[in-house]
């Protein structure tokens, strides 16, 4: 079992992620089985009570951990499902240490930062590694070398590689590389700043990524592998490209695969980079260009959407269809403004989220996408929202509404589930993971899924209240997919509806650029086709 560490330094927001993810992928290309982690500084325990404005969004896997978005990133790039072993934060470490403390398992001893913090890090790196039958693990530790917060988890990789030999390890700094407009020079001092702080720390890193705005000039690298101790080769240069999927091939032609494997000491396959390769060229040659809508209470921040927003992308390329996103802030959505703002839209999203911010806007769009015939893909919220709106509008109950959002509504169509009436704590307490939906043949979920058995990602407390059913269905509201005791609505459509469809589940966690999900390609076909018709 070999380990990567991908640590970063200089500023945030520099790509340690995709970094990571395209090392993965390219690994994953030369046959080798990947599984990876981001290990995350902050004191909260999971990020599922944080704000989506400060974290973006809660990345849910198939067993059910709240995770880091990063980690979206990684199943995307790599194509593989991860799990709870692949995301700790700071505030999960001391949760355990202080809870093993309080039941006597460390005997009475002093509990300190080391062993007993750093051992329990360690512990989840390598459980990691054991539990997948990976041949190499890749971890990204969060924040930036230097950060008071990030040097418990510095030293446990440091303590890894003593424990199981340096050649089995190796070290990819993230670092930044200036570029002087003014006197149009390249500074690598920060690089080097960056490099000497993490040496300080005892580690040496292995392979530089040198973020770069120009490309890298040859005495620039050459002076950062003097002066940072590696090889020159060791230098990598990380440029700005077009589109996000173009980055492993664009760190390829540095021969990092090569490389990585060289310091490794592995061998492995040729690089078999044709499926990438198919899905970038499906990228560069789409015929057609979509307006989509998000419509969401979020928005200011886009990577709170961020898995919808590529598995719509997902979508475009394989249907030829370029989709441009308007990210519409759904408290800006009133009667008197939702014609001019929704009439050029050729689709409406509307995804998850809590909270009654913004939701009567979101209730407008979905009318208007039924009303006008636009195609409507309601993701978890979204699809409680089509269910409210069609109470009102359809069923005539005016006051129709969920119970998150109006306790006192005498139409509560969407409900707290039962077993959720009992938890008061809001850290992962709701229905998340991976869960079985029956689909009902001659739906439209049929039609985009082609089975009758599904398993999709949940992240939710509310559902359809099932004593409204009966009306729903009378009124036309057809029930395409439930859970398999035929209790829980998993799906909501319109048969008389080129494309109105709501899910209670999280399809864009499992859709992939080289695999669109089947929901996100049968919306993205629709989307194309009305904006066909409306062309003429």
């Amino acid at each position: 079992m070999k380990y990567i560490f991908v640590t970063g330094g200089v500023v945030s927001g520099l790509g340690k992620g995709i970094t990571a993810a395209s090392i993965g992928r390219l690994l994953k290309d030369r046959g080798l089985k990947i599984v990876s982690q981001k290990l995350d500084p902050y004191i909260n325990v999971d990020p599922g009570t944080m704000s989506p404005f400060q974290h973006g969004e809660v990345f849910v896997t198939e067993d059910g951990a709240e995770t880091d978005l990063d980690l979206g990133h990684y199943e995307r790039f790599i194509d593989i499902n991860l799990n709870k072993y692949s995301n700790l934060t700071t505030g999960k470490v001391y949760w355990n240490v202080i809870r093993k403390e309080r039941a006597g398992e460390y005997l009475g001893q002093t509990v300190q930062v080391i062993p007993h913090i750093t051992n329990e890090i360690k512990d989840f790196i390598l459980m990691a590694g054991k539990t997948s039958g990976a041949d190499i693990c890749i971890t990204e530790i969060g924040g930036t070398i230097g950060d008071m917060e990030s040097q418990p988890l510095i030293e446990a990789i440091r303590q890894i590689a003593l424990d199981i030999g340096i050649e089995n390890c190796l070290f990819v700094h993230v670092t930044l590389v200036p570029y002087i407009k003014s006197s149009g020079e390249q500074k690598s001092k920060p690089t080097q700043h960056s490099v000497h702080e993490l040496q300080a720390m005892g580690i040496n890193p292995n392979i530089i990524v040198a973020r770069v705005d120009e490309p890298l000039e040859p005495s620039i690298r050459n002076k950062i592998a003097l002066f940072c101790n590696v090889k020159s080769d060791c230098v990598i240069e990380n440029t700005n490209v077009e589109q996000l999927y173009e980055a492993p091939m664009m760190l390829e032609k540095s021969h990092l695969s090569d490389i990585v494997l060289r310091e490794l000491h592995l061998e492995a396959p040729k690089s078999d980079n044709s499926e990438w390769k198919a899905m970038l060229e499906e990228i560069y040659n789409r015929k057609y260009t979509v307006h989509v809508a998000l419509v969401g209470k979020y928005i200011k921040l886009h990577d709170a959407y961020i898995s919808v927003a590529e598995a719509m992308r997902h979508g475009g390329y394989e249907t030829s269809s370029h989709v441009l996103i308007h990210w519409l802030e759904s408290e800006k959505i009133t009667k008197d403004t939702v014609d001019d703002i929704l009439k050029d839209m050729d689709g409406i999203v509307v995804p998850g989220g809590f909270g009654d911010r913004g939701i009567e806007g979101m209730i407008l769009a979905a009318n208007y996408a039924r009303t006008h015939k636009i195609p409507y893909l309601g993701l978890c919220l979204g699809m409680q929202i089509a269910t409210i709106e069609f109470a009102r509008n359809v069923l005539g109950y005016k006051d129709a509404n969920s119970e998150e959002f109006d306790p006192n509504s005498t139409h509560k169509v969407i409900a707290l589930m039962p077993e959720q009436h009992a938890v008061k704590d809001k850290g992962a307490s709701m229905r998340l993971g991976s869960y079985p939906c029956v689909v009902k043949k001659n739906t439209k979920m049929y039609q985009a899924y082609k089975e009758e058995l599904i398993h999709e990602r949940h992240r939710h407390r509310f559902e359809f209240n099932n004593e409204f059913r009966t009306q729903f269905e009378e009124k036309g509201l057809v029930i395409g997919g439930t859970s398999p005791d035929n209790h829980l609505v998993e799906e909501v459509e319109l048969s008389d509806h080129p494309f109105y469809v709501g899910v209670q589940f999280h399809p864009e966690f499992k859709s992939r650029p080289t695999n669109a999900h089947p929901l996100f390609k049968a919306f993205i076909e629709q989307v194309k086709e009305y904006m066909l018709r409306k062309q003429g």
